[in-house]
């Protein structure tokens, strides 16, 4: 399947856009004071554990769909460039 360049620049950058949004949650996760994600004797409660579970999904699908944007981007690249090879060639063979 191939993929047109505007869409997978949108891959690009919504895998790149997952790992900023979900690493300052999981800081902002860490970091709670007000009890939801660690009891008072400081350990981790269901709400920790279901949304670290969230936070490593999102950075798996997050990877997995910004890879998917570069190795399209990469191949859409090469196959411009190889284009463009053989154009310069018609070009020489035929001036």
């Amino acid at each position: 399947m191939k993929l047109s360049r505007p869409l997978s620049w949108f891959l690009l950058a919504f895998g790149a856009w997952s790992w900023v949004i979900w690493t300052t949650f999981v800081k902002n996760l860490w970091k709670d004071g007000s009890g939801l994600a660690f009891d008072a004797a400081g350990h981790p409660t269901g709400y920790f554990w279901i949304h670290l579970l969230l936070a490593v999904t999102s950075f798996l699908l997050g990877t997995g769909v910004g890879v998917i944007g570069f190795r399209s981007l990469r191949q859409l690249k090469r196959e411009q460039s190889a284009a463009e090879g053989s154009v310069a060639e018609d070009s020489v063979t035929l001036g």
